[in-house]
């Protein structure tokens, strides 16, 4: 797989729209990341960003998991901490040989993209939904402004999707013997982040980190570098 192209893809966890805001949160706090270490950043659906630059799934693959906010949202009059959860699943690159679609396996949706993009993006169908009849699994892409650009790209998250369900698999069969942390593993809780005691706290190290707004606006430099540095 590629090692310098990787795309996150974010899901709101049980707590409502606390836990909606949250997950954008997540992807706001990946995507100044990215932006800090000048790799490009391309939102490709409304809850997923692939990200491309110099190791970029080897640093970023052991975020996926389900990770944990506690604070007071902006929606609470009482001033009680709530706590809600996203999930992050990291994706990587498959190439075509790996995993095999066959298309009478998949339909196609095809509309006009929101958001930004320009007057093009609005007015021409070319944003692309498919859907994998075998799994179930459907895909979104309008990040292109062109609609065969927008297959290919949803082709390649689909390829990413199955190499992760296969691998969930794998790892639900071989539970005991897992040897690769938090890789793909939506359900696993991999970080708190405490927001009235300023920490960021990552279970799989057992290891704290402060400056929790700092982190949020990207500083994660310490965090994915004590992952690398234990996995070395």
């Amino acid at each position: 797989m590629n090692p310098n192209i990787v795309t996150l893809e974010f899901r709101a966890g049980p707590g409502g729209e606390e836990a909606k805001i949250w997950s954008m949160d997540l992807m706001r706090m990946y995507t100044r990341y990215a932006n800090m270490l000048g790799w490009k950043v391309e939102e490709i659906a409304d809850n997923a960003i692939r990200i491309k630059g110099e190791g970029a799934f080897t640093k970023l693959q052991y975020e996926a998991g389900t990770h944990r906010v506690q604070r007071i949202p902006t929606t609470e009059r009482q001033g009680r901490i709530h706590t809600s959860t996203a999930t992050v699943a990291a994706l990587p690159e498959i190439p075509e040989a790996d995993i095999e679609i066959h298309p009478e396996d998949i339909t196609w949706e095809f509309y006009r993209a929101g958001g930004k993009g320009g007057q093009n993006v609005n007015k021409v169908s070319s944003a692309v939904r498919l859907r994998h009849m075998p799994t179930g699994l459907v895909v979104t892409c309008q990040s292109e402004r062109d609609q065969f650009q927008n297959r290919q790209v949803a082709l390649s998250l689909l390829r990413a999707k199955l190499w992760e369900k296969r691998e969930m698999e794998q790892s639900a069969a071989l539970s005991e013997q897992r040897s690769i942390i938090g890789r793909g593993m939506r359900a696993e809780k991999i970080r708190t982040y405490n927001f009235p005691q300023d920490r960021v706290t990552d279970h799989r190290i057992n290891k704290s980190f402060h400056n929790i707004d700092g982190i949020m606006d990207g500083k994660l430099q310490k965090i994915t570098e004590s992952m690398t540095e234990l996995l070395k």
